[in-house]
């Protein structure tokens, strides 16, 4: 970090101290950690989707307010006397010089599979200084993640210690099964399921072609926004919206589209 950006970030964090500060903001000084949430994750999904539109202007823009985040709890926290940002950039720099000995030691990584299991025994060896009781293999995956992102980390954890299908071409036949299963569900419960178990399945398929699931579906929606608003464009031209419309009529403009 140049010195340059070194005072930028400093004045990052006295602004925030400033508003928070008696005389400063009334709506920065009544916030908490419980009401920052959400713009927390707000501002996480901008930063995706200013990647996804490869928008990198705007991504510089959205990092900032990403970074504005940890400013924020930082500096309440210092407020009561928990921590303060410095301590939060201690803790990472040395997590990063800690966790990648096969650059800042004498440990070798060939691969980035071995960069994984170096950073797996790293962590434990973390854990277990700290006196904290071993977990289950899944145990250290949060309940709270959203269920896609919980998937990819279990499928992940599992497959790490060797339970997991050898190819590609093995999870698409266990996809076609539980696609079966579905088929042949009786009830409402049984429907949701076959679905989770499919969605699961779905979820180790990406892994083993290396897509990222939520990214993947992240730009099928926009994809699907881009046409449906194509076939909305289109009906308007004509004097109608898509509920005055029929589905043969919509489909033939969403074929346009595709083709555009």
């Amino acid at each position: 970090m140049s010195d340059s950006t070194g005072e930028k970030f400093q004045k990052l964090v006295s602004i925030m101290a400033r508003l928070r500060a008696p005389g400063g903001c009334p709506w920065d000084r009544e916030q908490t950690f419980d009401t920052i949430k959400p713009y927390t994750l707000e501002e996480t999904y901008e930063v995706l989707d200013a990647i996804d539109r490869r928008d990198f202007a705007n991504l510089a823009e959205e990092l900032g307010d990403f970074v504005l985040q940890a400013v924020f709890y930082a500096q309440m926290a210092s407020e009561e006397g928990r921590f303060t940002i410095g301590d939060s950039l201690d803790a990472i720099n040395e997590k990063l010089i800690r966790r990648h000995p096969h650059v800042f030691a004498e440990e070798n990584a060939e691969s980035p599979k071995d960069v994984l299991r170096i950073w797996g025994e790293v962590k434990a060896a973390e854990k277990k200084q700290k006196g904290e009781a071993a977990q289950t293999l899944l145990g250290g995956v949060p309940r709270a993640l959203p269920a896609l992102v919980e998937a990819q980390q279990i499928a992940s954890r599992a497959a790490g210690v060797g339970f997991d299908w050898e190819n590609a071409g093995q999870v698409v036949e266990k996809l076609h099964e539980e696609l079966a299963e579905f088929n042949a569900a009786e009830t409402h419960e049984h429907l949701e399921d076959e679905l989770g178990d499919m969605l699961f399945v779905i979820v180790n398929l990406a892994r083993f072609v290396k897509v990222d699931p939520e990214q993947a579906l992240r730009k099928t929606n926009a994809k699907f926004r881009r046409r449906f608003g194509y076939v909305e464009r289109k009906l308007a031209e004509r004097g109608r919206t898509p509920a005055e419309s029929n589905i043969e009529e919509m489909e033939a403009l969403w074929q346009e589209a595709k083709r555009q």
